[in-house]
């Protein structure tokens, strides 16, 4: 039986997603974007890419966040993007903002990682191919490399976008001097950063501890957050210690030293606070990351269609009080 040709709901933009301006720019974004880094690769079957991704523009979830390593394996998370373009989101595609980068380890050999312009060119170029697409709307550095000259990784990101093949460009986890140094030099070849992505969330501060969450407000650049479950911990699996096929129990991306006595009071003691606001251990903690306007978006990974329709309801109750927030840090701080 051939399936009939996708078509996305008509009350897309009329769901209750809020959209936040990325910075100075003229880019508007979801307040929740989808992440594709574990579950949209080649361990995935295909329907459930197109279920989960169907489901999310469907819902206002415009924003679509890849890299060039993610799978797993390597590179297939934009493969089923591409098919996914192919099949279905080809009409779409000036509704979506598609992000993909490279820093990471991609390839063997001296030139398949880190930040040198040999590498992000033919990153980008790869990443296209599988993506099926002629440019995309943003290209990270996705990390700071300290031994390449940071004026040869910022000079490849200006040339991206003068080429085309990238509308715009971001940093992903730059220390604060090194993201100093990369906003003037972006803005003084009026290339602007229009993203910079860290991790953050209820038990990571790191960004706003170290300042670069300022800077890069004071710099006009939006700010996107992942991993704002803490990879799963806050979203309430662990109550009870940890289930067999969760990330921790197979010692993926989380391992379960984290999940101590401790850290039970604590979680505990944040779901009982976000039962009492009417919403779940993640809608909270999404809630408690959206209340600051001045972060752009969140990127939400996924594994079923249900967890996206549970991270969305945060958006319903984005206001906190004094004394959730108090209580929140009393929690936080054990």
């Amino acid at each position: 039986m051939i399936e009939p040709p996708y078509t996305p709901s008509p009350s897309r933009y009329d769901n209750g997603m809020c959209y936040r301006r990325a910075g100075r720019s003229g880019i508007l974004l979801p307040a929740l974007s989808l992440g594709l880094w574990q579950n949209f690769g080649s361990r995935q079957s295909f329907s459930k890419v197109c279920e989960m991704a169907h489901y999310a523009f469907d819902h206002g979830i415009v924003h679509f966040d890849l890299a060039n390593n993610y799978g797993p394996e390597y590179g297939t998370a934009e493969e089923n993007f591409g098919r996914l373009m192919e099949r279905s989101f080809r009409p779409y595609r000036d509704e979506l903002f598609i992000a993909t980068k490279a820093g990471y380890d991609m390839w063997p050999g001296p030139y398949g990682n880190w930040g040198s312009r040999k590498y992000l060119m033919a990153s980008l170029d790869q990443s296209l191919r599988r993506m099926k697409l002629d440019y995309v709307d943003i290209f990270y550095s996705h990390r700071y490399d300290p031994e390449t000259p940071l004026e040869e990784t910022l000079q490849t990101l200006v040339d991206i976008v003068r080429s085309g093949k990238a509308l715009y460009v971001g940093l992903s986890r730059y220390p604060l001097e090194a993201a100093r140094f990369a906003f003037d030099y972006l803005a003084a070849r009026d290339v602007r950063c229009l993203l910079f992505q860290d991790r953050l969330n209820l038990f990571d501060r790191n960004p706003v501890e170290s300042g670069v969450f300022d800077l890069s407000v004071a710099a006009g650049s939006g700010f996107i957050v992942f991993s704002p479950l803490a990879q799963g911990l806050l979203t309430g699996r662990y109550l009870d210690g940890i289930p067999a096929g969760s990330r921790m129990a197979e010692g993926r991306t989380l391992h379960s030293e984290v999940l101590d006595e401790a850290m039970l009071t604590r979680l505990r003691g944040l779901d009982d606070l976000a039962r009492q606001r009417g919403q779940t251990l993640a809608e909270m903690a999404l809630a408690w990351l959206l209340r600051d306007e001045r972060i752009t978006s969140v990127i939400v990974g996924a594994s079923s269609t249900a967890q996206i329709e549970d991270n969305l309801r945060a958006l319903k109750c984005l206001h906190f009080s004094d004394e959730e927030l108090d209580r929140i840090e009393r929690l936080i701080r054990g």
